[in-house]
């Protein structure tokens, strides 16, 4: 099965959905209108049951097949990012400030034209569950849904996930088996010490001075801790301290982040930040406190469901431009939540070789990618559930 026609004849009308959300993105759990047009369309289709305000904002669908069966779940989130869009489309971001710089507006849209399809053929035996998730840019949206019980509550057996990924064609899939997607934490260093003329250095005890020093000796624990064969990354991103040119301050404040992709790493580099902030602090003569807070779960594919991901992606675009060994990344995702609970996979779809990265003010979802999600997400259905002959 390569693309559905049917998808062809709707690839303009699926295009104006992802247009419309597009122009008027919104952030983290404040998805209103987004997800109001998600369930407006979901009814429209004639989807068995549509629920909303799943993990607060969230929307459900479900469809049931011409014969019973399984039950598996599709999952697209929702929300943008805080960026000022340079794209200069006519169809970009009413909204300064906020633009779908991730692509969640094209991930809706193709599970929107996925149900639309399947609400339409029921060509499988079981159930899908279509899933419009909120927050996945920061806010943990796939755990929140999770909590409000989604799975028990729509009894999804397993589940799946697609992103698409600039710098790749489209028309090319990419998985792998194990970790795909890394660990993402926070962290926040606050350093103390006493102000003073900075004139007079002697007589104060300078955080900015320890914190530098800090955001050096952070960088060993990476070189000199963990296995050269496994991945780390451990990265300040913001220094705040003092408020005029001849003050030493009392406090500094740093944050950053630790992505891994084991658990037993991710364990490491905790264990020696806070051992290094403390220890570096008091030998400048200050006080360093680490807090640490856990985000997201390194993203795991299953063997088996992995190379499902990969079979169905093939009997899309073909075997040849499937990559079922993809480099992991060391970006994070909040669908791991979700295959922590349930079986399942994520995959990646290439978006263009041309199209700005992601999180980048330029970027724009590539809406020639639109037939390809689709026949994915249907002929994922059709695999997974199907019909007897």
């Amino acid at each position: 099965m390569p693309i559905v026609n049917r998808f062809a004849e709707l690839a303009e009308e699926i295009t104006g959905w992802r247009r419309d959300l597009h122009a008027f993105p919104e952030l983290g759990y404040d998805t209103v209108r987004t997800a109001g047009i998600v369930a407006e369309k979901l009814r429209a289709f004639g989807c068995d049951e549509v629920v909303t305000g799943i993990g607060r904002t969230g929307v459900v669908g479900v469809i049931r097949g011409a014969a019973e069966g399984p039950v598996i779940g599709l999952r697209a989130d929702m929300d943008a990012l805080p960026i000022l869009e340079k794209t200069g489309r006519d169809y970009a971001s009413k909204t300064d400030g906020k633009m779908h710089a991730c692509g969640h507006d094209g991930h809706t849209a193709m599970l929107l034209g996925a149900a639309k399809y399947l609400a339409e053929t029921r060509n499988f035996a079981g159930t899908v569950v279509v899933i419009f998730q909120p927050a996945e840019e920061g806010g943990a949206g796939a755990k929140a849904m999770l909590d409000d019980g989604l799975f028990e509550r729509f009894g999804v057996e397993r589940i799946y996930g697609m992103h698409n990924w600039p710098g790749y064609p489209v028309g090319k899939f990419m998985v792998c088996t194990g970790a795909l997607m890394a660990s993402a934490d926070r962290f926040t260093i606050t350093v103390d010490g006493t102000d003073g003329h900075a004139a007079r250095p002697h007589l104060a005890s300078d955080p900015i001075v320890a914190g530098a020093a800090i955001v050096t000796a952070v960088q060993s624990i990476v070189g000199r801790n963990v296995d050269p064969l496994d991945a780390a990354v451990v990265s300040v991103t913001t220094f705040h301290a003092g408020t005029a040119d001849n003050i030493i301050p009392r406090t500094a404040t740093l944050t950053g982040t630790v992505r891994t992709l084991q658990p037993a790493v991710r364990d490491l580099v905790e264990e020696r930040l806070g051992a290094v902030v403390a220890q570096v602090g008091a030998a400048y003569g200050v006080s360093a406190v680490l807090k640490y807070s856990r985000d997201y779960p390194v993203l795991m594919n299953p063997h088996d469901e992995a190379v499902f991901a990969g079979d169905v992606a093939a009997k899309v675009v073909g075997e040849a431009n499937v990559d079922r060994d993809m480099v992991p990344t060391m970006g994070g995702e909040d669908f791991a939540f979700m295959l922590q609970a349930r079986p399942g996979a994520f995959i990646f779809a290439g978006v263009g070789e041309d199209v700005a990265n992601l999180h980048n003010e330029n970027y724009d979802f590539n809406d020639d990618l639109i037939p390809f999600g689709c026949s994915y997400w249907t002929q994922l259905v059709e695999s997974a559930l199907p019909r007897a002959s």
